[in-house]
């Protein structure tokens, strides 16, 4: 079953069953899921598993960031699994993306299968520029995202996760073909949370996002089917 749909439901749960929950209600043709830090510290790779008999294809947000050694092996472990997705963090350097990167394409060879995205993250939505600042970067977000993003793409990524504010940017910079992968989605009406770089949905495809990453907004709505249904409206029919 292939997906059409650019969105990417955060199943951001406590416990698996609550998250098998909500995947039963969604449809594997109208969302792929992500699993994160917390879902996967609790429920290990068996999560992986449940979801793939759903039929989902998985983004693995587990943003690894370590010696390129240890995350290429990660992220081979992950593609072993068989994710669709999973990320590493920029930051982490060119040798360790190119390091990850390699390992992926490496496996594809192998295996005669379609190769893992490997995603570099840029800068967290949750992070404006005082929060830049604390650490010692003095540039702008936008800036900071930039220098990253062509780092990754230098270092053989398929792409990266960054704000919807930066993919008209990045957009231009690297070309359409490059991934850009975007949280802080918010539909108009819904609440902001811990995100500071928003956008909508429909903005955000325009200004040259792929996937876009929506989790409260669905998951915590009265009827998160309807929000699914409403956003992929919105999207793919303009």
């Amino acid at each position: 079953m292939t997906c059409q749909s650019p969105i990417v439901v955060a199943l951001d749960y406590p416990t698996m069953a609550q998250s098998i929950e909500m995947a039963k209600r969604l449809d594997p043709s109208q969302c792929r899921v992500k699993v994160g830090k917390e879902l996967f510290t609790t429920a290990g790779p068996v999560i992986l598993d449940e979801l793939h008999k759903l039929g989902f294809d998985i983004f693995l947000d587990l943003k690894f960031h370590d010696i390129p050694n240890t995350v290429a092996n990660a992220v081979s472990v992950a593609a072993k699994a068989g994710v669709w997705m999973v990320n590493v963090h920029a930051t982490g350097g060119r040798r360790m993306m190119e390091a990850s990167a390699n390992a992926l394409q490496s496996l594809a060879s192998q295996t005669g299968k379609d190769k893992t995205l490997l995603i570099a993250v840029t800068v967290l939505t949750s992070m404006d520029q005082s929060d830049l600042a604390e650490i010692g970067i003095d540039l702008t977000p936008e800036q900071h995202v930039s220098r990253l993003a062509k780092l990754a793409q230098s270092s053989g990524m398929d792409g990266v996760v960054c704000s919807a504010q930066e993919s008209k940017m990045l957009s231009t910079e690297l070309g359409k073909d490059f991934v850009l992968v975007t949280p802080g989605i918010r539909p108009v009406g819904s609440e902001q949370g811990d995100q500071k770089r928003i956008m909508t949905p429909q903005d955000a495809m325009v200004a040259g996002s792929h996937y876009l990453v929506m989790g409260r907004p669905i998951t915590q709505a009265k009827d998160p089917i309807a929000v699914l249904t409403s956003v992929n409206q919105s999207v793919l029919l303009g």
